[in-house]
C-alpha cells in the first residue's frame, strides 16, 4: 500500500519548467512533417505526374492506417506503459517512411519501373506507413506533455516548415518533374532533420514516465464503450468534432492548388498563406485559452468561427485572381475562423467526458479514428473529379473568375461543414460547468 501511494505522488509531483520544455519538443517531427503532409502532398504527387485519384488512394491509404493504429496503440500503451519505445519506434517510422515519400519512389527504383501503378503502391505503401508511425509517436507522447508548451512547438515547427518552404520555393525553379522532387525532397529532409534533432532532446532528458495504478496495484476501472453509445451528446459531440476537422484539412490540402493554379500567385504563396492562417489561428487560440468558459460561451465562439468559415468560404468561390492579393486578408479570417471552432469543438470533448475520466480514452480514439477515415475518404471523393471536372469560366464578364473544383474544395466543402456543424451545435445541451481550456489540446 505504501508503494501505491507513492506512485499516486510522483504522478501527482510537479515537473519543473526545464523537464517541461523538453517534454514539449517530443512532437515536434510529427508536428512538421504533419503540416507539410496536409499542406503539399496532394501538391506534389500531382506535379510529378499522378492522376488525382491515385493521388487519393495515397492519403486515404494514409488516413485509414492513422484511425486505425490510433485505436489500437492508445490500448496497448494504456496497457504495458513502455512510451518512449513506442515514440522512439514510431519516430523512426516517420522519418524513413516521409523520406521515402518526398524523397522518391523508393520501390520503384529497386524494381527499375516508374509506372504509375508501381509508383501509387509505391507512394500507398509508405504513406501507410508513415501514419502508422506518426500515430504511435502522438499517441505516446500526449499521455506525458503539457499540452500548453505542446501547442507553443506546434506553432514553432509549423512556421518552420512554412519558412524552409519559402526559402526552397524561391531558390528552386520549376520547369520539370526532376525540379519538383528536388523541391520537395529539401523541404522533406530539412523538415526531418529539425524533427529528429527535438526527438533525440527528448529522448536523452525525458525519464520513462509509469503508468497511474491504484493503491492497490489495480487499474483504475474502465467505463464500458455502451456507456457513450447510449449518450446523445456523445454523437453530437462527434459530430462536431468530424466535422470541424473536415473543415480544417480539406482546406488545408486544397490551399496550395487554390493559390497557384485559380489565383496564380507567386510559388512562394504555397508557403505565406499556410503561414499567414496559422499564425493566426495560434494567436487567436492563445488569446481564447485566458478566457473563462462555460456551455453557452462555449456554442457561442464555435458558431461564430462557423459564421466567420460562411464568409470566407463565399470570398474564396468568388474571388477573381486579378485580385488574388485579398487572399491574405481571406486568411486572416481563415485563422480565426479556425481557432474557435476547433477550441470550442476540442473543448466539447471534455464537457462530454465531465469527471468520468476513465472513459476519456474511447471518447478521444474514438472521435479521432471517425475524423481520420471520413477526411480520408471526402479528400478522396474530391480529387476523384479533379482531373474530369471542368473549370466553368464566364469570358465575357468575368474572364479573372472560374469555378473550378479546387474552389469547391477550399471554399464550398468547408463551408458546409461549418454550417452543419453550427446547425448541430445550437440542438446540443451542453452541461452548465465551468470549463479549463488549460487542459484541452487547442491545435490538435
Amino acid at each position: 500500500m505504501a508503494r501505491g501511494t507513492g506512485d499516486e505522488d510522483s504522478h501527482s509531483k510537479p515537473l519543473g519548467r526545464f523537464h517541461v520544455l523538453f517534454y514539449g519538443v517530443g512532437h515536434m517531427l510529427n508536428d512538421i512533417t504533419s503540416a507539410c503532409w496536409f499542406t503539399y502532398l496532394l501538391v506534389f504527387l500531382t506535379e510529378i505526374g499522378l492522376p488525382p485519384s491515385d493521388a487519393a488512394i495515397i492519403m486515404l491509404s494514409g488516413q485509414i492506417a492513422d484511425g486505425l493504429t490510433t485505436v489500437l496503440t492508445g490500448e496497448l500503451i494504456d496497457r504495458y506503459g513502455h512510451f518512449k519505445i513506442w515514440h522512439g519506434a514510431g519516430s523512426l517510422l516517420v522519418a524513413v517512411s516521409f523520406s521515402s515519400v518526398f524523397g522518391g519512389c523508393l520501390p520503384c527504383k529497386i524494381i527499375g519501373s516508374y509506372s504509375f501503378f508501381t509508383r501509387t503502391v509505391g507512394y500507398t505503401f509508405f504513406a501507410a506507413v508513415f501514419n502508422v508511425g506518426w500515430a504511435a509517436t502522438q499517441i505516446s507522447h500526449i499521455r506525458v506533455v503539457l499540452t500548453s508548451c505542446r501547442n507553443a512547438f506546434t506553432m514553432v515547427a509549423n512556421l518552420s516548415l512554412y519558412a524552409v518552404a519559402f526559402v526552397v520555393f524561391n531558390i528552386e525553379s520549376e520547369t520539370s518533374d526532376v525540379d519538383v522532387d528536388s523541391q520537395y525532397r529539401w523541404i522533406a529532409f530539412s523538415s526531418i532533420f529539425i524533427g529528429c534533432f527535438f526527438v533525440v532532446l527528448f529522448h536523452l532528458v525525458t525519464e520513462e514516465p509509469r503508468l497511474k495504478i491504484g493503491v492497490h496495484g489495480r487499474g483504475h476501472a474502465r467505463i464500458s464503450w455502451i456507456y457513450w453509445f447510449r449518450k446523445l451528446l456523445y454523437y453530437q459531440v462527434a459530430l462536431v468534432y468530424v466535422l470541424t476537422r473536415l473543415v480544417t484539412n480539406v482546406s488545408q490540402v486544397f490551399l496550395a492548388f487554390y493559390v497557384i493554379e485559380d489565383l496564380t500567385m507567386a510559388q512562394s504563396s504555397k508557403a505565406l498563406v499556410p503561414a499567414a492562417i496559422y499564425s493566426c489561428s495560434f494567436v487567436v487560440s492563445v488569446l481564447l485559452q485566458e478566457m473563462s468558459w462555460d456551455s453557452r460561451r462555449l456554442k457561442a465562439v464555435y458558431v461564430a468561427g462557423g459564421l466567420l468559415w460562411l464568409f470566407a468560404g463565399a470570398g474564396i468561390l468568388f474571388l477573381p485572381s486579378n485580385m488574388n492579393g485579398f487572399m491574405y486578408i481571406l486568411s486572416v479570417v481563415i485563422g480565426v475562423a479556425n481557432a474557435f471552432m476547433m477550441v470550442s469543438g476540442v473543448s466539447m470533448q471534455s464537457v462530454l467526458v465531465g469527471r468520468d475520466l476513465n472513459g476519456c480514452a474511447f471518447v478521444y480514439g474514438s472521435l479521432s479514428f471517425f475524423d481520420k477515415i471520413l477526411c480520408g475518404l471526402a479528400l478522396t471523393i474530391l480529387e476523384s473529379y479533379q482531373s474530369s471536372f471542368p473549370a466553368v469560366q464566364n469570358d465575357n464578364h468575368h474572364p479573372n473568375l472560374s469555378l473550378s473544383l479546387t474552389r469547391i474544395g477550399f471554399g464550398f466543402v468547408p463551408a458546409v461543414c461549418a454550417l452543419a456543424g453550427i446547425i448541430v451545435t445550437l440542438t446540443m445541451k451542453l452541461p452548465d460547468s465551468r470549463l479549463n481550456t488549460q487542459l484541452d489540446p487547442l491545435l490538435a
